[in-house]
């Protein structure tokens, strides 16, 4: 029978236990999400269930394939945020050095070599962490603006608004109504090309809304090589924190 109302619940597939969430939309949507692979399913609330099944049935080989990559993931690093670690700035990986002393503690770029963190003799893990969250945050900040002023007119939208937040399982998400982009945190962390084809992907959503075979075919146009740059951030998942 249609499901009438919204709502959240499993079914299994094969031996696959998916996460079906009933919503107010028009195409179903899979997602393999990290870090344990997990599938989680956006269905129309008029879908009945054997039509959400055959859809998980038809990507099954994908959906493998992804919890595989996922799997041969190492964890990611339980940071403490003493010296010697390493830490990923824009792509690069650089070793963390932490100093103490009284003053207004401080985040900054030594050369593009070593990642400076002074911070007063009593701080804890929190203050740390917050403290580089805070210094990722505004290099993001600070790259944005230029790369959407310069996709903007390639595209013909406009941006309204954008934002920045922490967010476990995707890199971006778009407001199609309100024109506003949301971009993980995260990303401070990533390369400028990868950075710069999560705002593209996100700006294409202002030209087609679904991921659909119009959409792709949007992106293949205007960054041939997304593909590369996907693969290249899914390598290791999101872990919803930067620093």
């Amino acid at each position: 029978m249609p499901i009438t109302s919204v709502k959240s619940y499993q079914i299994r597939v094969d031996d696959v236990e998916v996460d079906v969430y009933r919503k107010r939309i028009r195409h179903l949507y899979i997602r393999v999400g990290p870090p344990d692979g997990r599938v989680r399913v956006s269905a129309p609330i008029h879908l009945d269930d054997e039509s959400v099944r055959a859809a998980v049935a038809r990507r099954m080989s994908w959906i493998r394939r992804q919890q595989e990559k996922q799997s041969s993931r190492g964890p990611e690093p339980d940071y403490q945020l003493i010296s010697g670690e390493r830490h990923y700035v824009e792509g690069m990986s650089v070793p963390l050095n932490v100093t103490t002393f009284d003053g207004p503690p401080t985040v900054y770029l030594l050369g593009e070599s070593t990642l400076e963190m002074r911070v007063r003799p009593d701080s804890g893990l929190p203050e740390r962490r917050a403290l580089l969250a805070r210094w990722y945050r505004q290099r993001l900040e600070s790259r944005v603006p230029a790369i959407i002023a310069a996709w903007e007119p390639v595209m013909g939208v406009k941006v309204a608004e954008w934002r920045i937040r922490r967010m476990k399982t995707r890199w971006g998400t778009c407001n199609c109504r309100a024109r506003r982009i949301w971009l993980n945190l995260e990303l401070a962390r990533k390369p400028a090309r990868c950075l710069e084809y999560v705002i593209v992907h996100e700006m294409a959503h202002l030209i087609e809304p679904s991921h659909n075979r119009r959409f792709w075919g949007i992106l293949d146009k205007l960054m041939p090589d997304w593909r590369t740059y996907r693969e290249e951030l899914n390598r290791f998942p999101v872990t919803g924190h930067a620093g």
